[in-house]
């Protein structure tokens, strides 16, 4: 969600305002690290294991271990309170997604600030740097890269090609280090160490990454893999091994909002193995403490306070997903089966709450989803059965709403207004089904259109407000029933509703600080200055969990509003007193 112009929109449509706001930048998409690992809920022997790569990344209160049903990971060696940056680091390599590249710069990946352009490299035309410094320290590595760009460009059959896409751009950059630094240096014995899965590579996945070292071959100008051997790739055979250990060990990079904008590679966070229940999140928080120079810095955050010996995991993948959508995605792109603590629970008590609709006879239980193969399901309440038309009724909304949420996020930035109109007709189908607001693919509409609507509050009049409030709120509610308390995604999900919270309607009949109904929400006036400051600063505490302490940028600009509406209320309350005095 983009809160770019979110200062404009409360200038503009407040009724009343006390103190002036300041600029805010915020936007939401679930983060994804990603790695490679067999995960198994079963106890297993672990031994540690020394790799000369990983010690300078890895403080003294974890360590590397060898476990033989999970292969590799970092186990705590030492109590970890949750919200500690266990690990702290720069990835190796960086790049921008393509429509990302005139946005951000590509060496401190900092956005355009508004007001400002950034500098345009005079050669290549591709890449976007924020100053002449970022840029100067860029050359070493964008020299080779700007000459293959701009043969690349003049090679291309059409515009819609003539960037390179990020895979190519990342496996590039990574290639002209490893050629830099030769075979002996750390960073090649990192990479050559990562996981590959070559040999079990589903026919999807070869034909994909058959077209990865086709195109890798044609970027650096080689006419055959048997030329990468100064790259450190002796054949066709390691070229695929090499573009494997890419694919299965890329990190999503993303703002300190968990937007998505380009990819990473970092072989020492890679050695995090999965959960679908992790205990601790890969961000990129950014923060006044680090020099710009030194981002992006990946951290890995604790969720929850870690025992000694204990294995510390990630989630590789979206866990709003339900069971059977999770294990599907991990078998395609990982290439195991998970047997998490989530994946083995038993929901024969309570239903899942990504897979299941409201009791039909309203008793206030819920029913787990039915599916193709079990079409018989019951309230896990009252023991009401679903019927099979109802059944059916469930179905078809859950695959209209999987369509709907494909063609709405592929239209997202080209026609959000298309997008939009999809994403809220098809509310109708999930209210007649009784989906649950945490339900798949309900909650990711829901969140898809409240991120619509948010973007279009300053330009189009005929968005309401009031109604986004309402969105916002569902999402975190929803969001709280899946993910634990400090949940990166979670913690920006209730910043964004405690900004939201900020702006008045200027539609509002009544004064800002009329009195509401109890049973109003959102409120106006004062009572939605107190509600906003109360969700900021609850905000910041979650933020402070999933970021590390400060919360990051985030965290930082949530603290500054919180402050900004308590002095608001002060004034107010002020005020108010003054006219009392005054009878």
């Amino acid at each position: 969600m983009s809160f770019t112009s979110l200062k404009q929109v409360r200038n503009q449509r407040r009724l009343k305002s006390y103190v002036d706001s300041q600029p805010l930048s915020a936007t939401e998409i679930l983060n994804s690290s990603i790695e490679i690992a067999t995960v198994t809920a079963s106890s297993s022997s672990t031994s540690a294991l020394k790799i000369d790569w990983a010690q300078d990344d890895l403080p003294i209160s974890v360590e590397v271990r060898q476990s033989s049903h999970d292969g590799r990971g970092i186990w705590a060696k030492q109590k970890i309170k949750r919200g500690t940056p266990v690990i702290s680091l720069k990835p190796y390599v960086s790049v921008l997604s393509t429509p990302n590249l005139a946005s951000y710069c590509s060496k401190c990946f900092s956005p355009n600030e508004e007001g400002k352009s950034l500098k345009r490299c005079s050669k290549c035309r591709v890449l976007h740097y924020c100053s002449a410094a970022c840029q100067n320290a860029d050359w070493d590595v964008h020299k080779p890269e700007c000459s293959s760009i701009q043969r690349w460009t003049a090679e291309a059959p059409n515009a819609a090609v003539a960037v390179p896409g990020e895979a190519i751009r990342c496996i590039g950059r990574l290639l002209w280090d490893l050629q830099k630094k030769g075979s002996d240096h750390l960073h090649s014995k990192a990479i050559r160490s990562m996981e590959s899965h070559r040999t079990s590579l589903s026919t999807s996945s070869a034909s994909s990454q058959t077209h990865i070292a086709h195109s890798i071959v044609k970027y650096l100008r080689v006419s055959s893999p048997l030329e990468l051997s100064e790259y450190g790739i002796g054949s066709a055979a390691e070229l695929v091994d090499f573009i494997s250990r890419f694919t299965v060990n890329t990190f999503t990079l993303t703002t300190p909002s968990l937007s998505s904008i380009g990819i990473s590679i970092s072989p020492v966070a890679a050695l995090i193995n999965h959960s679908c229940e992790p205990n601790a999140v890969i961000v990129f928080p950014r923060s006044s403490q680090s020099a710009q120079m030194d981002e992006p810095v990946l951290k890995v955050v604790t969720l929850r306070d870690l025992d000694p010996n204990e294995e510390i995991l990630t989630s590789y993948i979206d866990t709003v997903l339900p069971r059977d959508q999770r294990q599907a995605l991990l078998k395609e792109t990982y290439h195991f089966t998970c047997q998490c603590s989530l994946c083995t629970r038993d929901y024969s008590a309570t239903p899942d709450p990504r897979a299941s609709i409201f009791c039909p006879k309203k008793c206030g239980g819920m029913c787990p989803i039915p599916s193709d193969d079990v079409k018989i399901t019951r309230c896990l309440k009252c023991g009401q059965q679903l019927s099979e038309k109802s059944a059916g009724v469930v179905l078809d909304a859950v695959r209209l709403g999987q369509e709907a949420l494909d063609k709405a996020s592929s239209l997202e930035t080209t026609d959000p207004m298309a997008a939009l109109r999809l994403v809220t007709n098809i509310q109708t189908t999930f209210a007649q089904a009784n989906l649950t607001p945490s339900t798949h693919p309900s909650l990711s509409l829901t969140r898809l259109r409240c991120s619509l609507m948010i973007t279009l509050l300053s330009t189009n009049p005929q968005i309401s407000l009031n109604e986004t409030i309402r969105l916002s709120g569902i999402c975190v509610s929803a969001l709280r029933d899946l993910y634990p308390e400090g949940h990166p995604v979670r913690a920006i999900a209730i910043a964004e509703l405690g900004k939201l919270l900020t702006v008045d309607e200027s539609s509002e009949s009544t004064p800002a600080v009329a009195e509401t109904p109890l049973n109003t929400f959102p409120p106006s006036g004062v009572k939605r200055l107190r509600l906003a400051h109360e969700t900021l600063t609850k905000a910041y505490a979650e933020l402070e969990i999933g970021f590390g302490p400060g919360g990051g940028l985030i965290g930082l600009e949530t603290l500054k509003l919180a402050r900004e509406i308590d002095q608001e209320i002060n004034v107010w309350t002020r005020g108010v007193r003054n006219v009392l005095e005054n009878r």
